[in-house]
């Protein structure tokens, strides 16, 4: 029962560490444009040589999609998405998706994002404007223009709310299942000088993390007390003998 105990309280603290990380890997992103935070799911199971304790599995992690405020920033070169989509860039990881909508534009009229990749409109080929043509004039379906032409339009693409996301590079992700161009979709568009923020609830975020670390602190000292009185037991059963 005593080994037991060790047990389920190694395996509170594996689950509690994976908690921990996630929720600090939060907290230092609550000011990053368009990320999304890691949640995690929990799973008890029942040891089957003490039925009344319970063993946590390390916990699966995911990333929630739920959207960010947006914020007004009249930089011409800035977009915020609406609905549930994203934008794509060209990185060396092949298409990757953000809500970070801050571009910027290289010498050749290339839209880059803020990390130097290629902005894609709904076909995958990187978004140019006219370096000399002043900013740009973005419509609510993502379509740019300069001097009243027409050069292209941002692409927006859905990802299956089933696909399994990992992140790249700030805060970028790569779907398990490839998105799709958000084609005619009315609830879908963009809006000009505005960026989206985390999803990152901060109040809430700091208040898990001290939860959290303070049961980390209590289960660890529960162990150690348990390793004492485990070493006590060793030593007076190795006397009796």
């Amino acid at each position: 029962m005593m080994e037991n105990s060790i047990y389920v309280g190694l395996s509170s603290q594996i689950s509690l560490e994976r908690r921990l990380d996630a929720l600090a890997h939060n907290v230092a992103n609550m000011s990053t444009p368009g990320f999304r935070a890691t949640g995690m799911k929990f799973d008890a199971m029942v040891s089957k040589a003490a039925e009344n304790s319970s063993f946590v599995s390390a916990g699966e992690s995911f990333i929630k999609t739920e959207a960010g405020p947006i914020t007004q920033t009249g930089n011409p070169l800035d977009v915020a998405a609406k609905g549930d989509v994203w934008f794509s860039l060209q990185s060396p990881a092949g298409q990757v998706y953000t809500r970070d909508g801050r571009m910027q534009m290289s010498t050749s009229g290339e839209l880059l994002s803020v990390k130097g990749y290629p902005i894609l409109d709904a076909g995958g080929q990187p978004l140019t404007i006219d370096p000399n043509g002043g900013p740009p004039k973005i419509s609510s379906d993502g379509a740019v223009y300069q001097n009243g032409r027409q050069l292209g339009a941002i692409g927006l693409f859905t990802i299956d709310p089933n696909a399994k996301l990992t992140y790249f590079d700030n805060s970028a992700v790569i779907p398990s299942v490839a998105a799709q161009p958000a084609l005619d979709n009315p609830n879908a568009g963009v809006i000009q000088g505005a960026v989206e923020g985390s999803n990152v609830d901060a109040i809430s975020e700091m208040t898990r993390l001290m939860s959290v670390t303070r049961a980390f602190e209590r289960v660890d000292a529960l162990l150690r007390g348990n390793e004492n009185t485990f070493k006590d037991a060793v030593k007076t059963l190795g006397s009796t003998t």
